[in-house]
């Protein structure tokens, strides 16, 4: 047993689970492909906006993301690097999948946080920081676009730490920027990288212990050579030594600079990453906290994704292992329909290749096929009753009533918003004591893609009718009476979601307010945590 137990150990110390998050068009999928390049896990970059270029980067899913070039699915993927098993999620870069990329962030350890030099700090960057705040997750920050004429990096460090509000750490340092861009100095390391544009690999480093020595004239010119000595000493004497503690606590983000595209500071990035970010963590559950070291299996779903591959009707789902081993057709129970199921072809993903695994590690991300036994939120584990927490749905801000355009395909629409709304990118809400079906999501490019994908992966064709409502809110009392009463009183704004809770639809903010202050007996929630 004792065997078995440090064979677990070693499994978990290999493992690092992080997500890359951004602001659109910051360089997160470029930043992915570099990494997966790294990897040997693809052996072209693909331009992901290119149409001269064919070969479309390896974790855009669906068509529709491939048109606007914006990641809108979170995909999975892992590789080895240096005896490190990185399991890389990928999240949607566009604001209006906030909600799916909140709930990948619930499944990883730590983030590494994409700003472009030019734009400097941007408002989907803030709320990304927001939800990494909530659960203190380590982030490391790579400033991109340094090919680019961009801010002055002391003052983008400035800017990034008064809007996100996180202590930086460089660890790099770049020399000019734009056209005039030489390459950066690895603080971390003491070692000189320079840059070339326009080539495939990093150039050779050159190991450089001491500033002052005459080769960094030769390699980079006299005034170039005297600016940086001045840029690393007032580093040096801002930042005292590296914190790796603070950094595991979520206290201080390490700061590298470098250029996606071209290549440049990805590798230092990756191999420091596998050096200082953490191994699986610990999680709660309702009953105790859940530490990876564990005997006994335990894991949770974070996403569905239907039809991954458009010629068969499949679902998977994303589960993330927390304790103990998952193994290939053991019998685990299911908690939220109390049966055990068991799983015969369990996936890791490289993108869109799926392997059949034998056995997966807690931080391992495992496809499980489904057909219709998960929703978003489910636990898993060896017999014990309880779920792991905090993985809300969140109210929409976007109402629309979903008309069918062939009454022939009724069955179709149907299973089609009940499977695309299981993944969790939108909402779906039933009138109460009716049939009008409504659909709520964060942002308008969910419809469209709903629209999309009910047409070319069900044959539904709808057209979508706004709504005048402003917010959902899901609705309890301890008195059933007067919840009644209200339900009756206000039947045009009361719907069900899609496990049967309750929802009033409010018009805007005075009238929730005044329901609020009129009814005090009931609640109004703003979240509906997935597990009570």
């Amino acid at each position: 047993m004792a065997g078995e137990n440090q064979k677990q150990l070693k499994e978990i110390s290999k493992r690092r689970t992080f997500a890359i998050i951004s602001h659109p068009d910051a360089g997160k999928t470029t930043l992915t492909e570099k990494f997966l390049l790294f990897g040997g896990a693809i052996q072209t970059a693909g331009a992901v906006k290119s149409n001269k270029i064919k070969k479309h980067a390896t974790s855009d899913f669906m068509e529709i993301e491939r048109q606007r070039g914006i990641s809108v699915a979170t995909s999975v993927l892992s590789f080895e690097y240096n005896d490190t098993l990185i399991n890389l999620l990928d999240t949607p870069g566009h604001k209006d999948f906030a909600e799916d990329t909140f709930r990948t962030l619930t499944a990883v350890d730590s983030v590494v946080m994409v700003i472009d030099s030019v734009k400097g700090v941007e408002e989907q960057t803030r709320r990304l920081m927001e939800v990494c705040r909530m659960r203190d997750t380590p982030v490391i920050v790579f400033v991109n676009k340094l090919d680019r004429d961009g801010k002055n990096p002391f003052d983008l460090l400035d800017e990034i730490e008064a809007e996100l509000n996180i202590s930086l750490h460089p660890l790099s340092w770049p020399i000019n920027m734009g056209k005039d861009f030489k390459g950066v100095y690895n603080l971390y390391d003491k070692q000189l990288q320079l840059f070339t544009p326009n080539q495939k690999v990093t150039a050779e480093d050159t190991p450089l212990k001491d500033l002052n020595d005459p080769v960094l004239e030769k390699k980079i010119g006299a005034k170039d050579a005297a600016q940086l000595r001045e840029d690393v000493e007032l580093i040096e004497g801002v930042y005292e030594d590296f914190d790796q503690d603070a950094y595991l606590k979520g206290k201080l983000a390490p700061v590298f600079f470098g250029s996606a595209i071209n290549n440049f500071g990805v590798k230092e990035l990756l191999e420091t990453f596998i050096r200082i970010a953490p191994t699986p963590q610990g999680r709660e559950v309702t009953t105790r906290r859940v530490e990876p070291s564990e005997e006994k299996f335990s894991g949770f779903v974070f996403k569905i994704h239907a039809n991954l591959d458009p010629r068969h009707r499949d679902r998977i789902a994303f589960l993330r292992v927390c304790s103990g081993e998952f193994e290939r057709n053991k019998y685990y129970h299911h908690v939220r329909l109390d049966k055990d199921i068991r799983f015969s072809n369990p996936y890791t993903f490289l993108a869109r290749e799926k392997d059949v695994i034998d056995n997966a590690w807690p931080g391992d991300v495992v496809g499980l096929y489904d057909s219709g036994n998960f929703k978003i939120g489910d636990t898993l584990t060896e017999g014990e009753d309880f779920y792991f927490t905090g993985i809300p749905s969140f109210s929409p801000e976007i109402f629309k009533e979903v008309v069918n355009k062939d009454p022939m395909k009724t069955k179709q629409l149907e299973k089609g918003l009940v499977q695309l709304t299981d993944e969790g990118v939108a909402q779906l809400f039933t009138q109460h004591g009716g049939n009008k079906k409504i659909i709520g999501c964060v942002g308008d490019l969910q419809f469209e893609v709903i629209q999309y994908r009910l047409k070319n992966e069900y044959g539904a064709s709808v057209d979508f009718v706004t709504l005048p409502f402003y917010k959902a809110c899901w609705i309890s009392s301890k008195d059933p009476k007067k919840l009644q009463d209200f339900i009756k009183f206000k039947q045009a704004n009361i719907a069900e979601d899609k496990d049967e809770m309750l929802v009033y639809l409010a018009q805007s903010e005075w009238f929730l307010n005044t329901e609020r202050i009129n009814n005090p007996d009931i609640e109004f929630h703003f979240t509906s945590e997935i597990h009570k």
